[in-house]
């Protein structure tokens, strides 16, 4: 029962306070208490608050004014969903308690890895260490005269088979009890899988050997060897050792492919310090922060959640979220995200999202849901798998009755190794894990780069692109118009022309009239006031300025004023060349300027095309600007082709056209108005910096929002798939030869018939290979 729970307990059930009794409530769990004189108290803001228990005057001491302020019973209504577990292998698995998979018997993991240590692997360590100590005897016991310790001789052989039966029989009724559980629950659930295989071969291997050791009247003369028949404890006992220690090791490495997961989780504080409405400040817990706190964060410290900069200016490392080394200035009014780092100044900042809400929140769901997710080259392991188990059985079988009928003397002995070793070397795991365990890793290695994978068929399919399309603006652009000329004609000079076309745009919301008025600003041009101001739509803006008729635009304006622009059309073409947005500045009916805005192309821009250019892919630019203005874009970065005047709508039917011509398109777009294009293109690629995190019909996020996360989203994907494939062809390859070897077919050419402790070891490692195979995404080069 939890500490508020107990306390309604206490509260319903426990005696009334008796009449006239002063009471308080506890503003931590909510109980109505009797004050007395030793009743706890703590006084804030001009109050004295009183608590049933220490527990709550502690929580309260930790943060009073989330609990003074009544924002503890808005926090306490969004109730947290608890901690479920799922099957790596089989992710439609979900469970609230931790336990084994149906359908394969592997142990559920956490669907967001956390710090709490392994329950199962903390408990097959212990088993494994207590089966490696019984086997070491047991070895020395059977095969101690290899290595001139005769044991067996020394005590005799019905002394040395007792004392194998007390050795083997706590190991395989206790530390393989976990197996057996497994392997009846495959039988129960008509799923066979691993654990069917090894409770079959290790029970096989116990039974003979007890009725060798108690009724070895049974066996005909010729199964007696020596003394008595032979017996198989230690196989039994050295096989559950193995298989412990390559499942300790597969728990290991499987914590290992959340690491990144974690790292993310880790990125937030643990604390937030509170700003009070008096001014006063301490560090509260940041699970109490809610929507509206105001916090400050001092240089170096971490932004504890989603927020807007109320006052301050600093810059914010946002490395760790886009993958973007340069700091970000902030200053008021800014947003920032929690989990980036504060550099050097210091920030007021009003929380706008917590908990669950915040973007790192979000990034760690949607790296979960990537784990969670099937890739379609997995379905040739599924299909194979169906039929693996109940194969393998079959020839163990076969290998048996063949041994028995056909092998030399002793054939039991023969047949019982082949038939055990069958069971024991055949690895249904190393298929199930080679698809998952590669996107566990890679949706982790991509998320510490900004590039967030929504499920595995969006990798996999980005890994066939061999066409991107992009949009100019804010992905090969920076997003931010910049004034970049200013040009005058007829005796008017260019700090005149500025002044002029500035003062008309600050009553504009033309999105180039920002790039204007900040380019006056910025040159140091005169501050003028307009009157009579009219924005005439599609064409440009007019006004009187210090008395004078002023227009600024288009042809289309300056042809409607009857303004004569003939002597500036070539030097507003080679602007226009040049991929810049030209507008014509005109007074009192003469044209005396133009002005030159343009969108600057992002530093990683070029880069970046060469490397997709590299990577085999095609660049196609769809844009809503002119087709001169495009084209001079396209010419300078290299882009294979233009697409200009494009609307958002117009997209969707560019993806369809490509494809209709054999393409297999990735589509980058803001994820609002280009969702239709983003759903319909093969791989949707959301450009976001953290607002589009949960773009539903994009494949892929980029937190970072340039080229560079495509080049990153691509190398990362093709990288998988190889890795993918390598973890099939071992899975395939092991068993295609194991299992046959394991069954005794090298036997009649070289001799070869393997022990059922080395099936054991081969089993137990095929698993890991696969793993560690995996792990090594987290260490490549995005």
């Amino acid at each position: 029962m939890s500490e508020h729970a107990k306390h309604h307990h206490h509260h319903d059930h426990g005696a009334p306070a008796p009449d006239g009794a002063e009471t308080a409530k506890d503003p931590v769990c909510g109980m109505t208490i009797e004050v007395k004189g030793d009743t706890r108290n703590q006084d804030f803001g001009g109050e004295t608050y009183h608590f049933c228990s220490e527990g709550c005057e502690e929580k309260f001491k930790a943060d009073p004014w989330f609990y003074a302020s009544g924002n503890a019973a808005k926090a306490g209504q969004q109730a947290q969903p608890g901690t479920q577990w799922t099957c790596p292998m089989h992710p439609e698995i979900v469970r609230d308690e931790p336990g084994a998979c149906p359908i394969c018997g592997m142990a559920l993991e956490p669907m967001v890895p956390s710090d709490e240590p392994s329950e199962e692997l903390t408990d097959f360590t212990r088993r494994m260490w207590i089966s490696a100590a019984a086997a070491v005897p047991l070895i020395i016991l059977t095969m101690g005269e290899l290595v001139s310790l005769p044991v067996r001789d020394w005590i005799g052989h019905r002394v040395a088979t007792y004392v194998e039966f007390l050795l083997a029989t706590p190991i395989v009724l206790w530390a393989a009890l976990p197996f057996f559980k497994r392997g009846l629950a495959s039988f129960r659930n008509m799923s066979p899988n691993m654990w069917t295989l090894i409770s079959l071969g290790v029970g096989a291997a116990y039974v003979y050997s007890l009725f060798a050791t108690f009724l070895p009247g049974v066996f005909p003369m010729e199964y007696r060897m020596g003394e008595g028949v032979g017996t198989y404890f230690e196989a039994a006992v050295v096989i559950v050792a193995l298989i412990f220690v390559g499942q300790v090791l597969e728990l290991r490495a499987r914590e290992r492919t959340g690491d990144a997961i974690r790292a993310l989780l880790d990125l937030a504080p643990k604390t937030a310090r509170r700003i009070l409405p008096d001014g006063s400040e301490y560090d509260a817990p940041l699970e109490n922060v809610v929507e509206g706190d105001m916090l400050r964060v001092r240089p170096g410290d971490s932004i504890p959640v989603d927020a807007e900069v109320v006052e301050g200016r600093s810059s914010v490392d946002e490395s760790m979220i886009t993958g973007e080394p340069v700091p970000v200035e902030k200053t008021e009014g800014d947003r920032v995200t929690g989990g980036t780092i504060n550099k050097n100044g210091t920030l007021s900042i009003r929380a706008t999202q917590v908990g669950a809400d915040t973007v790192l929140a979000q990034i760690v769901d949607m790296v979960a849901g990537a784990r969670r997710s099937r890739a379609p080259i997995q379905g040739l392991a599924d299909r194979v798998s169906a039929v693996f188990v109940p194969t393998v059985v079959g020839i163990a079988v076969l290998a048996f009755i063949a041994w028995l009928l056909l092998g030399p003397d002793p054939a039991i002995a023969f047949a019982i190794t082949a038939g055990v070793s069958v069971l024991i070397i055949a690895c249904p795991c190393a298929l199930g894990l080679a698809t998952p365990i590669s996107i566990t890793t890679a949706a982790g290695r991509g998320a510490q780069a900004g590039v967030l994978i929504k499920d595995a068929e969006a990798l996999e399919r980005m890994a066939r692109v061999d066409t991107v399309i992009v949009d100019k603006t804010g992905t090969l652009t920076m997003g931010k118009p910049q004034l970049t000329d200013v040009i005058a004609f007829n005796q008017a000079d260019e700090a005149e022309v500025l002044a002029l076309a500035a003062a008309l745009e600050r009553g504009s919301e033309h999105p180039l009239a920002e790039a204007i008025v900040q380019g006056a600003r910025d040159r140091n041009a005169e501050r003028l006031d307009v009157t009579d101001f009219d924005a005439v739509t599609g064409k440009g803006v007019t006004g009187r300025v210090s008395g004078r008729d002023v227009a600024l635009g288009n042809p289309a304006l300056m042809e409607t004023l009857r303004i004569e622009i003939a002597s500036a059309e070539d030097r507003a073409d080679a602007l226009r060349a040049d991929g810049k947005t030209a507008m014509y500045v005109a007074v009192d009916g003469s044209l005396v300027g133009l002005v030159a805005v343009a969108d600057p192309i992002k530093e990683t821009t070029e880069g970046a095309i060469r490397d997709l250019h590299a990577l085999g892919l095609r660049v196609i630019m769809a844009t809503g600007d002119n087709h001169r203005t495009a084209e001079a874009v396209a010419r300078h970065l290299g882009i294979d082709e233009v697409r200009a005047g494009v609307l958002p709508e117009d997209k969707k039917a560019l993806v369809e056209e490509l494809r209709a011509q054999g393409a297999y398109i990735a589509m980058a777009g803001d994820g609002v108005n280009d969702a239709p294009a983003l759903a319909a293109a093969d791989v949707g690629i959301a450009m976001g910096t953290g607002a589009d995190v949960a773009v539903e019909s994009a494949g892929i996020t980029l937190l970072g929002g340039d080229l560079v996360g495509i080049v990153r989203a691509r190398k990362l994907a093709t990288a998988t798939l190889r890795n993918i494939k390598e973890n099939l062809f071992f899975a395939f390859a092991y068993n295609a030869a194991g299992v046959p070897i394991a069954a005794g077919i090298l036997y009649p050419f070289i001799g070869l018939l393997l022990s059922p402790m080395i099936a054991a070891a081969a089993m137990s490692l095929s698993s890991v290979s696969v793993i560690v195979n995996a792990l090594r995404l987290r260490r490549m080069k995005l």
